[in-house]
């Protein structure tokens, strides 16, 4: 941080500090009530939630290579393979949409078609493990798998729609052959497969929610999820055991620690802040009348989903901070359908990302993304919350 903004950062400070009525009883209460829901957040969603994902973003970033993915999306790649690979990368990535600019920029600037390119943009910060269940466990299934759906469904479309709009990029290069190496690896592909499954597995029974009725599949594994999650992790004991090098095993436990000191301080700066402006659901404790919220993207009109998709174009979501903002905005009054649209648009573009982007691939391509993007998401969260 340079020496300007932390002068700047001081001064503000200082200046709420000398000014805020902090004998003023709503802010107090606001204040009590984002310690409230950080509290409830750290006890709910961040040992058995947070904590097996951030082991599996370690794992990925160290146990599969950024080239791998990237060979798929070349102007010389199979349509199919190329975006299917794209809408899912979100789930191997886990990026925000910041960080995947570096390797748009790359696939782009070496021969990558901008429909495979643009749905790789979209893809790479809208799915990831840790979004898609935090999304699940905390605004409910229906948002969890919606936000799935639609991001994979989003990446294509838009893809295809941006591969039509503008003709498709005259390769100078040579098309992009990344060799494949052993980098020194121990293990083949089924036993990397399996390493991942069993990752998986354990966060999915780790954060098995209790189900609302008492009966059923989803009650039989919440019954015996703590039970799962141990075979889970006495098989992971043993792949690590068999399977791995010290070397590798502290590489991956420091990449893991890599993204928790990245993500976590973001993520409780946003709980709080969340639980400061709105409060926690159902509370109407947070500095921000619920009222006003109501008004903006209350119900399920055309406008409210459409201000939802502008705004969260524009904001910039830290991974995993746009969970509990929702959170507290869907308490105040915020409804299904502009909440869908916010999580479609937010978390995979950003004011900064739009900066950037317009750089790499020009304004008449970076304004038909954000169009398609703002439009996409509000038609989407209109018909979600419609039969919602």
């Amino acid at each position: 941080m340079k020496d300007s903004t932390k002068l700047l950062l001081f001064v503000v400070v200082f200046v709420v500090l000398y000014f805020v009525p902090l004998e003023g009883a709503n802010l107090q209460k606001a204040i009590l009530e984002a310690f409230f829901m950080l509290q409830e957040y750290a006890r709910e969603h961040v040992l058995f939630c947070l904590v097996p994902a951030f082991f599996i973003a370690g794992a990925i970033s160290i146990f599969i290579s950024k080239e791998a993915v990237i060979k798929y999306f070349g102007a010389k790649a199979n349509k199919v393979l190329a975006y299917g690979m794209a809408s899912v990368s979100g789930s191997i990535l886990a990026v925000c949409s910041c960080t995947v600019l570096p390797m748009f920029a790359g696939i782009y600037a070496r021969g990558a078609g901008i429909g495979p390119a643009t749905a790789f943009l979209y893809s790479g910060p809208a799915i990831n493990v840790l979004a898609i269940v935090l999304t699940a466990r905390v605004l409910g299934p229906e948002l969890g798998l919606a936000r799935a759906v639609g991001a994979i469904a989003f990446s294509v479309i838009i893809g295809l729609l941006m591969s039509v709009f503008f003709k498709k990029k005259k390769v100078t290069d040579d098309e992009l052959i990344i060799p494949e190496t052993s980098g020194g690896k121990s293990r083949n592909l089924e036993q990397n497969a399996l390493y991942f499954l069993t990752l998986i597995l354990t966060l999915i029974f780790a954060a098995w929610a209790k189900p609302k009725d008492a009966v059923g599949f989803w009650n039989a594994v919440y019954n015996i999820h703590w039970y799962l999650t141990g075979v889970m992790l006495v098989v992971l004991s043993v792949m690590l055991l068999s399977w791995f090098r010290k070397e590798e095993i502290s590489d991956w436990v420091f990449s893991t620690w890599t993204f928790a000191k990245q993500i976590l301080p973001l993520l409780f700066v946003g709980v709080f802040v969340a639980g400061f402006l709105l409060g926690r659901p159902n509370t109407n404790a947070g500095i921000i009348p619920p009222q006003y919220v109501a008004t903006l993207v209350g119900g399920n009109s055309i406008s409210a989903n459409f201000f939802a998709s502008i705004a969260g174009a524009l904001m910039y979501f830290a991974t995993l901070t746009e969970v509990p903002i929702l959170q507290g905005l869907m308490g105040s009054g915020m409804g299904k359908g502009p909440a869908l649209a916010l999580l479609l648009a937010g978390p995979a573009v950003s004011l900064p990302s739009i900066l950037v982007v317009n750089s790499i691939i020009g304004f008449k391509k970076t304004l038909s993304y954000i169009i398609l993007v703002v439009i996409m998401s509000s038609l989407a969260g209109w018909v979600f919350g419609a039969i919602n």
